[in-house]
């Protein structure tokens, strides 16, 4: 393989589009001795926010085991920075680009994973008429809600360029595709509908996208192995699998090394992100068997209605305390005696930091609201819609353990 063969399509500052991936929303604030370059800030940011760290109590697929050695959603992340700025290295990429992009990814996930996702995306239909995936919730938790105090103690949106933004949006790998290239037209980032509607605009992004499928394939094989959810049948099948593909054994040693191997060697400018013919057909091979013995298994059932119960009571609760722009004031009344009263208080102080209705005293002496000079993205509360659509958001934002706690406070009727 030619060294570095993609360096002429980088996202560096040779290239004719780089001026406009370095856009932001709003310019952070400068600092006279900044070493970093715009993508290393955007990387950490996302590394110093509230959201990645909540993502290490967040189901990647296996919810709730007593093992300390499954997978969660934050190391999901880490094996997808892991490969991607391998590829990126090796090919020549910008791996600045790549980590912030591999780093933010899955901000967007609900809690209880994909499960979790279908459930919000039910109550986001019925109750707002919207749509709601992770990868398009990752690009609206970045650009409205996750915040990050300034150089003057003041919060703000954490306004990523338009190239990890992108990159977020875009990411979406469940599609069985091979040439991955970056999208030629110049869309809008709000023009996409749908996951996976439009590939990403940077090769950075393609990586990103494709070492997502290569990082879960095989750790969601070793998680199901290590709770003994295959049976020996299956074990059967899956040495047979790798038998067929000439594999000493399927494992995420294994799949990631040779995967990453084949994808540089196959991989060009021309041609896109790239497998052989050989672990292309691994990687749908592994994907079906993945999805058949493990993504559908019955034992996963109970989880699935468990999930449902817990989320659909927790966006209930906090639904029927609107009260238009008193709606605050009703929160932290109802807190102070009956069920749910963390939940009620700890919604009203987030809430807090994104309105402009009245702030109760007892908000605002723990919050110090001046502190927030963010988008207020839910106005004056006027609007029951809004009021709803920051429910989902903040029922989105939760981790596994938080929502089940805040749905057994429910259940206590002492």
């Amino acid at each position: 393989m030619k060294e570095r063969p993609f360096s002429a399509v980088a996202a560096t500052a040779e290239n004719p589009h780089f001026a406009r991936w370095c856009q932001r929303r709003i310019e952070l604030y400068d600092r006279q001795t900044e070493t970093r370059s715009d993508f290393v800030r955007d990387y950490t940011r996302i590394l110093h926010s509230t959201a990645y760290r909540r993502l290490k109590h967040k189901t990647q697929v296996f919810f709730n085991t007593q093992s300390d050695h499954i997978c969660t959603r934050i190391e999901h992340v880490g094996h997808v920075e892991s490969v991607s700025g391998t590829i990126a290295a090796a090919l020549g990429l910008n791996t600045d680009l790549t980590r912030a992009i591999a780093t933010g990814h899955d901000l967007g996930h609900s809690p209880f994973g994909h499960e979790g996702e279908r459930i919000l995306r039910k109550l986001s239909e019925e109750h707002l008429g919207e749509d709601f995936w992770h990868e398009k919730n990752g690009m609206y938790l970045v650009d409205h809600l996750e915040l990050l105090e300034d150089d003057k103690r003041v919060f703000r949106n954490l306004n990523l360029t338009w190239a990890v933004r992108d990159g977020i949006l875009s990411h979406c790998g469940e599609l069985n595709e091979n040439g991955l290239l970056p999208r030629g037209a110049d869309i809008d980032l709000s023009d996409f509908e749908k996951p996976g509607q439009y590939q990403p605009a940077t090769f950075e992004g393609c990586v990103v996208k494709l070492a997502d499928k290569i990082a879960y394939l095989g750790r969601d094989i070793e998680d199901a192995q290590q709770i003994g959810l295959l049976s020996a049948k299956e074990e059967q099948l899956l040495r047979a699998l790798a038998k067929k593909h000439g594999l000493a054994a399927i494992n995420t040693t294994v799949l990631m090394h040779d995967m990453i191997t084949d994808v540089c060697e196959h991989s060009s400018p021309e041609s896109g992100l790239f497998f052989g013919e050989r672990y292309q057909r691994l990687m749908y091979d592994v994907k079906d068997f993945n999805t058949t013995y493990i993504y559908k298994h019955p034992r996963l059932q109970p989880f699935c209605r468990y999930a449902r119960l817990v989320l659909e009571e927790l966006f209930a609760a906090l639904a029927d305390t609107y009260a238009g722009p008193d709606t605050l004031h009703r929160l932290m009344e109802r807190q102070r005696f009956g069920t749910g009263s963390a939940l009620l208080c700890d919604f009203a102080l987030w809430l807090a930091a994104y309105v402009t209705a009245p702030i109760p005293r007892s908000i605002n002496s723990r919050l110090c609201v001046a502190r927030y000079e963010n988008e207020k993205i839910y106005g004056d509360l006027t609007c029951e819609k809004d009021f709803l659509r920051a429910v989902r958001d903040y029922v989105a934002g939760m981790t596994d353990g938080y929502a089940i706690r805040m749905f057994e406070e429910l259940l206590n009727l002492a």
